[in-house]
């Protein structure tokens, strides 16, 4: 059996990336002749088997060719006589078209070395514009390897725009869109996923919301630069959020937390609503991302709040249970203070609430109940004494605190 390791491993180890995974291709075999060896077959459409021991995918090299529009239309072609040289000029983009045999030669049928040094991210042929899903590749592996200097080649960009003029992206379904942008947004540079999109018109057709912000000027702000927009300032909310977390949904929720920039106040939340509906976006994403809209401005003069004030919002949070962690949603609202206010400066709201939180949280419900309340009356005398402990905290951070924090009265 001659198998080739292929694709993602061959390029990383080029580049001195960790090896998270290996894909392997098979040349010379059929499903039967791998099934009596072992191999456990998975998938419907290709023909992709599980090692027996190590559980390591190999495909049989095969050919696809394009028969209807969308993503799923391919007839795909394994047969024992497909070379891996055909198997591997399939494939997307030239630095994804490597491979090396048993004994580590190098097989680079499209060049793909010579791209990775010159930190190019190039389609092999015209028949990348037969699947739209490449588009959102290219600019995830942009998302990937942007700062190691690689960009999108001329003539790739152009023809990327053109499946989106052509309308091939539009066949894309919510659920790969959605997979191929969560991976993006894990990636070290996710900012460069959405501005290869931009780039390319693929943005305005899969993520309108966000396309719609650079035509939003902020350069009535005060301390927006000139020709600022509203979609430039999510870019830097989302890249402030990469450097301070590598949570996807932190990462998420700054991105989107300006959807409403231009629009009525309750917007926000509707731009976001209809985003994460049709993206089918998981709870926990759109969980958070709504409550930096609600909140994300208490949180900032959290300062001047009263104690009153600051409690009912910890309680909206649902912060004030004994497990409760505000910790995702103070780094999404630091990301979007510092892309506000274009530089990396301190954010000392984040520690004033957790030390709201904490003095709140250490309240005795157990003394409540020794009262002798019951009912309504132990939620209410509760909150009382948890305004009481966050006023005394307050009281006593102004008296020490106020030429440090420039002044929270």
């Amino acid at each position: 059996m001659k198998t080739f390791l292929v694709g993602g491993a061959v390029r990383d180890e080029l580049l001195g990336f960790p090896i998270t995974e290996r894909d392997w291709v098979v040349v010379g075999e059929t499903p039967e002749s791998l099934l009596e060896q072992g191999f456990k077959r998975v998938g419907k459409g290709f023909p992709v088997f599980l090692h027996p021991q190590t559980r390591e995918e190999y495909a049989l090299a095969r050919t696809e060719r394009k028969i209807a529009p969308g993503y799923h239309g391919f007839s795909v072609h394994a047969s024992p006589e497909v070379t891996l040289e055909e198997d591997l000029t399939r494939r997307d983009l030239t630095i994804n078209a490597m491979a090396r045999d048993l004994d580590g030669k190098l097989i680079d049928p499209c060049q793909g070395r010579q791209d990775l040094e010159l930190r190019m991210l190039r389609h092999i042929s015209e028949a990348f514009s037969e699947d739209p899903v490449r588009v959102l590749r290219v600019a995830r592996f942009a998302a990937r390897y942007a700062h190691l200097g690689f960009t999108v080649a001329d003539e790739t960009m152009a023809l990327m725009e053109s499946m989106v003029k052509s309308g091939e992206v539009d066949a894309l379904v919510s659920e790969r869109v959605w997979a191929e942008f969560a991976r993006a947004l894990g990636e070290r540079t996710p900012a460069s996923f959405i501005t290869v999109l931009r780039a390319c018109g693929a943005l305005e057709r899969l993520f309108p919301e966000l396309d719609r912000l650079f035509d939003v000027p902020l350069s009535a702000r005060a301390d927006a630069k000139l020709n600022d927009n509203a979609g430039q300032q999510s870019i830097r909310v989302l890249e402030n959020a990469g450097q301070v977390s590598g949570c996807v949904v932190v990462r998420f929720a700054a991105l989107v937390y300006g959807l409403g920039a231009g629009l009525e106040e309750a917007s926000g939340l509707a731009e976001l609503e209809g985003y994460c509906e049709r993206l089918r976006v998981p709870g926990g994403f759109r969980k958070l991302a709504t409550r930096v809209i609600l909140y994300h401005e208490s949180c900032t003069n959290s300062f001047i709040l009263s104690a009153e004030k600051i409690v009912a919002v910890l309680e909206k949070l649902d912060a004030l249970r004994k497990d409760a962690d505000l910790g995702l949603f103070l780094l999404v609202c630091k990301a979007v203070e510092q892309g506000k206010t274009h530089h990396d400066a301190e954010f000392p709201q984040g520690d004033f609430l957790l030390n709201c939180q904490r003095v709140a949280q250490a309240v005795d419900v157990q003394a409540i109940l020794r009262q002798g309340l019951s009912g309504r009356a132990v939620g209410t005398e509760l909150k009382r004494a948890r305004v009481r402990a966050v006023r005394e905290f307050i009281d006593g951070f102004r008296g020490v605190g106020k030429t440090r924090t420039g002044g929270a009265s």
